[in-house]
């Protein structure tokens, strides 16, 4: 395949190939009959399935007291796994991308390990440490605290699969934006918080709002790390994909398909947030490369 690079009229739209336009035109309507068989109709009959009995019966699967406690449940853990992850992955993006320390390499390694290591895995991880047959499953015992089964799993599960999600938005960002607006700031007499509040924050905000709104997401829709952990205690220790599962095992497809819209719902607000972010994230970006070039 040729490539030709041509030069960009202003107001103009950009030619990148000399392909002719049937194949453009093939490889689009490719792409979309792939999304539309795999992401648009599966996504409509859920919402279809969901509202095929009725409102009232909509209505009746997702106030039920068993529904609103994985409703209740889901909310809080991404609660307390969204902004521990906010401070960490802010934390770890400004000291990759601001300064130079031996371990660096390490630390981007194991901030990308939940990436590679299946959600199920580190469930059977906190198992085996916190597990009443685990390592410190007899001195959590004697001391009445329990972790699995309970809400503290299920958070530190959560934690664990959403941990690279903030930093790996920020590194980037941050490392094409440079330390010279740090440098000059601690010129003219800054301190550290006054550097992080009035020169970094603002510029990686549309960065870290982007990375935010993927770790929510994940958090809100996490299954397998959590399924491990839980126990499956209905109104207890179940989050909605897990009430999702339980209610389809029973057959009752109604209620399934009903609390199953709430996270298509909550997947449709992140990808309409997701996509304003992006478009400012990458102006931001462009911003900071020219910035840099100059």
């Amino acid at each position: 395949m040729s490539t030709t690079v041509l030069p960009i009229p202003v107001g103009k739209r950009r030619v990148v190939t000399d392909e002719p336009g049937w194949v453009r035109w093939v490889l689009i309507g490719l792409a979309l009959a792939f999304l539309a068989l795999f992401l648009f109709i599966p996504l409509i009959l859920v919402f279809y399935e969901a509202l095929k009995k009725g409102v009232d019966v909509y209505v009746a699967a997702i106030t039920e007291p068993d529904a609103v406690a994985a409703i209740q449940l889901t909310l809080t853990a991404a609660a307390i796994a969204v902004p521990l992850n906010l401070i960490f992955g802010i934390a770890a993006a400004w000291a990759i991308a601001k300064f130079e320390f031996r371990g660096k390499s390490l630390l981007i390694t194991l901030i990308d390990l939940p990436f590679s290591v299946s959600p199920v895995v580190a469930g059977l991880i906190y198992v085996l440490i916190f597990g009443l047959q685990g390592w410190l499953g007899p001195w959590l015992a004697e001391n009445d605290i329990k972790i699995i089964f309970a809400i503290p799993g299920i958070v530190l599960a959560t934690i664990f699969v959403t941990v690279p999600f903030i930093a790996r938005e920020l590194i980037p960002l941050m490392q094409a934006q440079g330390t010279e607006e740090e440098e000059a700031a601690v010129v003219l007499g800054a301190n550290g918080w006054q550097i992080f509040f009035r020169v970094t924050l603002p510029n990686i905000k549309w960065g870290l709002l982007y990375g935010t709104i993927l770790c929510n997401a994940r958090a809100m829709g996490e299954f397998g790390a959590v399924s491990v952990v839980s126990g499956h205690i209905r109104g207890s220790t179940n989050t909605l994909p897990l009430h999702v599962e339980i209610l389809y095992n029973e057959y009752n497809f109604a209620a399934a398909f009903a609390v199953a819209s709430l996270l298509a719902l909550l997947a449709l607000v992140t990808l309409a947030l997701k996509a304003f972010v992006e478009s400012r994230n990458k102006q931001q970006m462009e911003n900071a490369n020219e910035h840099r070039s100059t």
